[in-house]
């Protein structure tokens, strides 16, 4: 009889230490789009990340982890009561595969990665959404979307077990997925009032740096800790993971620099994303030198790409878009350039850089394509639906005079020791006092915005 599989307590360990720091992104994600936003709306942009942990906690325990990662059924979802929440898996036999981990740590692992999926969409549409709204949204997409996508990608679905596509820890599934999202909830909701005429800078730049250097920190457990075991797949994902953000910092600084003159913290902060954005996908199947190669394509081509949304008009607050969805798809398709069987037995088919061909990189388009399509169009369905019912968007009077105050009765910043008649505390944090009007002469908005001047993750 074969031996009955017991704990490997080195690789438990690793994942719930790599579960922690992946949850810690989610809060650094909030400092980091917080930051970026105006003091206004700075509360609501967190509220957004840490209603997120609250909710989608809860729907991957009860169905979400079964939906992605139960037994395939035809190749789209999951067995939908293999792993109900209301289950108990306590016994020695109840690990995950061969790696030695009980099932509840992988389950609480993959929980993280759900809750910043849906944690990124909030950033495309801050100063202008309803709490209620996207608490509605979230679940909707979580549910119809990334649930059943993690299948398709890591569960034994179609794209992962039939297609043959790669992708490591997240990049079609987490970051490509929530890049169309994203996409789709800007064209419902529409333009915040004054864009782009009316400058809408970071109030907060050193929150920004702090929120990104906690997503880079915690980023490590996220591809790192994908590997779920702790060996050289482990030790290749995290070096890469530094090494193609490093350069991507650079590669940002320099666009940046060539372009505008100077470089900018917030500009090495979203270079840094960027950077984490695009080796999600590759760094178990590329070798250092072409991770490095990938980090300062991703920052030069990351940078140019913010500026898109000033040419083609759609307001994208925070960049959601141009570093999530632009990086998820250059490290995507880097697998089918770069990727090799020297690094990782999984890549059968070689990059085209190494004789392979085109078949790998045919196959991660279709991949990412097949992801874009469907997350865009139900994002697309399930924003205009809740825009239609119980609205989306708040009122023009909640947006100029704070949406922080509007949803959620508090501000960021309370300055002063009483109100006075002024408003003092709103004043100096930036914030219209209720009832103001808005100036009738703003700054006008150069046609080309700088790349420095509102970028995100």
């Amino acid at each position: 009889m074969p031996e009955a599989p017991t704990i490997d307590t080195g690789n438990t360990a690793w994942l719930l230490i790599s579960s922690a720091i992946v949850l810690l992104m989610t809060p650094g994600l909030a400092l980091f789009y917080g930051g970026l936003n105006r003091a206004k709306g700075v509360l609501n942009m967190m509220m957004m990340s840490f209603s997120a942990i609250g909710l989608v906690s809860i729907l991957w325990l009860f169905y979400g982890f079964t939906v992605a990662f139960g037994d395939d059924k035809g190749g789209l979802i999951g067995d939908l009561g293999q792993y109900l929440g209301t289950k108990t898996f306590m016994a020695e036999t109840d690990l995950w595969g061969e790696t030695g981990i009980p099932l509840y740590v992988f389950l609480a692992f993959q929980m993280m990665f759900a809750i910043i999926t849906v944690a990124l969409i909030s950033g495309a549409i801050s100063d202008r959404a309803k709490f209620s709204g996207w608490l509605l949204f979230a679940f909707g997409w979580a549910t119809l979307v990334y649930f059943p996508v993690a299948h398709w990608v890591w569960g034994g679905g179609f794209i992962g077990a039939k297609l043959g596509a790669l992708d490591f820890a997240g990049g079609t599934a987490v970051h490509i997925n929530a890049g169309a999202a994203a996409l789709a909830l800007v064209l419902v909701l529409g333009k915040r009032l004054g864009w782009p005429r009316e400058a809408m800078k970071p109030h907060n730049v050193p929150m920004v740096a702090l929120g990104a250097g906690l997503l880079w920190f915690g980023w490590f457990g996220f591809n790192a800790g994908s590997e779920l075991t702790a060996d050289s797949t482990t030790a290749i994902a995290f070096l890469n993971t530094q090494v193609c953000t490093a350069a991507a910092v650079l590669g940002w600084l320099v666009a940046e620099w060539l372009r505008d003159g100077k470089p900018t913290l917030v500009g090495a902060s979203s270079g840094a994303i960027a950077g984490l954005v695009a080796i999600t996908p590759a760094c178990a199947f590329v070798a250092p030198w072409a991770a490095v190669l990938l980090g300062l394509v991703a920052g030069v081509l990351c940078a140019l790409a913010v500026g898109l949304k000033y040419r083609l008009g759609y307001d994208d607050s925070l960049d959601v878009v141009g570093v999530h969805f632009v990086g998820g798809w250059i490290g995507c398709l880097w697998i089918g350039l770069f990727g090799t069987s020297s690094v990782s037995s999984l890549v059968s088919d070689e990059g085209l850089f190494y004789g392979g061909g085109v078949t790998q990189l045919g196959v991660q388009a279709l991949s990412a394509l097949i992801v874009t399509v469907y997350s865009f169009a139900i994002a697309l369905g399930l924003g205009f639906l809740i825009e239609k019912t119980i609205g989306f968007r708040v009122s023009a009077e909640a947006e100029v005079d704070g949406i922080d105050l509007a949803e959620h009765a508090e501000s960021g910043y309370d300055l002063s020791p009483a109100a006075g008649g002024s408003g003092g505390a709103f004043a100096l944090a930036g914030i219209g006092t209720p009832g103001a009007a808005k100036p009738a002469d703003e700054p006008a908005e150069p046609a080309s915005a700088p790349v420095n001047e509102k970028v995100g993750g």
